[in-house]
């Protein structure tokens, strides 16, 4: 399954993957994020995130991402796993035309929940797949705010 969301920001790609990164204000716009729990040295380049949802009904529990590949001022993958999905993570930032970045996010998963047997990919399409699209929308929602207060703070 695969979940996709954009953004067009008015910043310089140097702007928007330092506050992307910048896990001290992560909680602010990331969907669902609670607190880091254990980071690697050398992350976001290579390593372990590790990090703890935020308790509610949709929380995904512990969430590892596994940087498999990183390049400056281009984006990052990682290997994602939580308590109900594992797949892959793309964070991709593209230059604008004006000196502004287009933000994107790419989730590719599966269900981690194979008991249920076929039911486990229609659970993941019909139920998963909506809220995976819409916390990646909220995600870009929130951080174009958080962007916008960081530059009017700055300005």
């Amino acid at each position: 399954m695969r979940a996709r969301a954009q953004i067009d920001l008015d910043a310089r790609i140097a702007d928007v993957e330092r506050l992307w990164f910048d896990l001290s204000r992560r909680s602010s716009f990331v969907e669902g994020f609670h607190h880091v729990h254990r980071v690697d040295e050398g992350w976001p380049a290579r390593g372990t995130l590790v990090w703890d949802s935020a308790p509610g009904r949709r929380a995904r529990g512990r969430v590892v991402e596994r940087v498999t590949r990183h390049e400056l001022r281009v984006g990052q993958t990682s290997e994602v796993e939580d308590e109900l999905t594992e797949g892959t993570l793309t964070v991709a930032f593209g230059a604008l035309p004006g000196g502004g970045t287009r933000l994107r996010l790419d989730l590719r998963w599966r269900t981690k929940v194979r008991r249920l047997g076929p039911l486990a990919d229609l659970y993941g399409g019909l139920v998963l797949g909506p809220r995976r699209r819409a916390e990646l929308h909220d995600t870009l929602a929130r951080f174009r705010r958080e962007l916008a207060d960081e530059t009017a703070a700055a300005g």
